[in-house]
């Protein structure tokens, strides 16, 4: 018998991994909705759920949790929706398209005494657990340099590319939001920039292919952030944290897209991941789970709070500016 109704707005390609990871964990019973009937009923066909007409019907129906995979823009109003309907709610990154957008929302939350948490999954990585654990620890030393990146193999459609607000918005946001997490300080300063070799396609949308920024912490520390919709070896996310002690990387191991151009050297000899699905499978199902522990009351509290979603939506922003302003944004407090 189930205990937990899990609702799951939207089944796009993130909607129905959600789905999938929901069904299989003991005592949840699925339902979904989405603006596509006939993929609604093909997903629920998959993985054993009901489907409804929307998300008002889900929630009429007497749900426990609300799970929001639907497009960005949709984020908002949905989020709304569980939280008035007092239903615990996980919103994929992010809460809304901009932070400007986001801050009306969090006055919302926090009005009616909301439970919403965003999906920021590397938080439940366990390369990125252990770093976080080493710094914590001080086994690296003070920290003078962290790099990250983010690259996928191939771009997505341009469709979504359009309203996705920009590469540091829908893709280095996670980098953001990882390094605030680890480190536990905040970005003070940020300069961007970015190009595009690739389809002109991205760039007639107003977006870029490849894209770098800068990062200075509030104790000085630097921090890179890189990020690429063409990684043809294949999807690539890792972090390198470089201490007066010792470096610590997440990321690195059989799977990593890359090779060395040294003789004899073998290492990674493991298939690359091709998607961010397949990178990040094992901290998808535990951030489910997480969720679901959050609405039975038992566990939860490595999911990212709707606080710490907007400030790392905030440095995505301060990069999209300094990007299309060719200069460093300094970032304001709040």
């Amino acid at each position: 018998m189930a205990d937990v109704r899990i609702g799951i707005a939207g089944v796009g390609r993130i909607g129905v991994m959600h789905a999938r990871h929901a069904a299989r964990l003991d005592g949840v019973e699925v339902v979904l909705a989405d603006a596509d009937p006939a993929r609604a009923r093909a997903a629920a066909a998959e993985v054993g759920a009901r489907v409804l007409a929307d998300v008002d019907a889900m929630l009429r129906s007497g749900l426990d949790g609300l799970l929001v995979a639907a497009g960005t823009p949709a984020h908002p109003e949905l989020v709304r929706a569980g939280v008035d309907a007092g239903v615990p709610v996980l919103c994929e990154k992010p809460l809304a398209p901009d932070a400007a957008r986001s801050r009306p929302l969090l006055e919302h939350i926090a009005a009616r005494g909301g439970t919403v948490r965003v999906g920021h999954q590397r938080r439940f990585d366990r390369g990125y657990q252990e770093v976080r654990r080493a710094l914590r620890a001080g086994e690296l030393g003070w920290i003078h340099n962290l790099r990250a990146l983010t690259c996928d193999q191939a771009p997505p459609p341009v469709e979504f590319l359009a309203t996705s607000g920009g590469i540091f918005r829908d893709c280095s946001v996670h980098d953001f939001d990882a390094i605030r997490w680890l480190t536990g300080r905040e970005v003070v300063e940020v300069c961007a920039r970015g190009s595009n070799n690739g389809d002109p396609a991205i760039g007639e949308v107003g977006d870029v292919d490849t894209a770098l920024a800068l990062l200075i912490l509030d104790d000085g520390t630097l921090a890179s952030v890189a990020a690429s919709r063409y990684n043809g070896a294949g999807h690539d996310v890792r972090l390198e944290v470089q201490g007066s002690r010792g470096t610590l990387v997440a990321g690195l191991d059989e799977h990593s897209a890359l090779r060395s151009a040294e003789a004899g050297v073998a290492f990674p000899a493991g298939a690359p991941h091709a998607t961010f699905a397949e990178r990040f499978a094992d901290a998808y199902r535990a951030e489910v789970a997480a969720f679901v522990a959050l609405v039975r009351g038992t566990g939860g509290e490595d999911l990212c709070t709707p606080e710490d979603a907007v400030a790392a939506s905030v440095v995505a922003d301060a990069a999209q500016e300094s990007l299309e302003k060719g200069a460093p944004v300094r970032l304001r407090a709040g």
